[in-house]
């Protein structure tokens, strides 16, 4: 049976709040409890880079990214989001945009594809499990349909 709009609306609001909790201008503290409560306490987020795989906790994120969050200003947010879900799994793959501003005044920017696996709580809503990323490189261009914003 598929989930109806609503229940995707509910899973891609999850997405654009882990965007959002990560965002902001230069200066401004993020809302790390907010970040948390998207979480499952036990959640991993990896990145697969050029030069190898980090993977880590979320108290490891915020304790490794907060300076440069807090100090670049940065701002990501979703191009493309394809909802999958099969009772309470949910799976996200979600290409994105992001931008900061160095603090000599260049900016710098990034897009790639966040893969976010999400379980379905007791309660009904979502929380991510995993957060699964690739940024995009010369040789591994965003494909054609995940570049559109929606």
């Amino acid at each position: 049976m598929p989930l109806e709009a609503e229940g995707i609306a509910a899973i891609n609001r999850v997405v654009d709040a882990v965007y959002a909790a990560i965002s902001g201008p230069a200066g401004q503290q993020r809302d790390w409890d907010a970040m948390r409560a998207l979480y499952l306490p036990h959640a991993r987020l990896t990145a697969i880079r050029a030069d190898g795989i980090e993977s880590c906790t979320l108290e490891e994120y915020i304790a490794s990214k907060r300076d440069f969050l807090v100090t670049n200003g940065f701002s990501e947010g979703t191009l493309v989001n394809r909802v999958l879900v099969y009772g309470g799994i949910a799976h996200v793959w979600s290409s994105y945009s992001g931008g900061w501003t160095e603090p000599d005044g260049t900016t710098g920017g990034t897009r790639g594809i966040n893969s976010f696996q999400l379980m379905r709580q007791a309660d009904g809503s979502w929380r991510v499990l995993s957060l699964l990323w690739q940024v995009e490189q010369p040789n591994i261009p965003l494909p054609a349909d995940m570049e559109a914003t929606r």
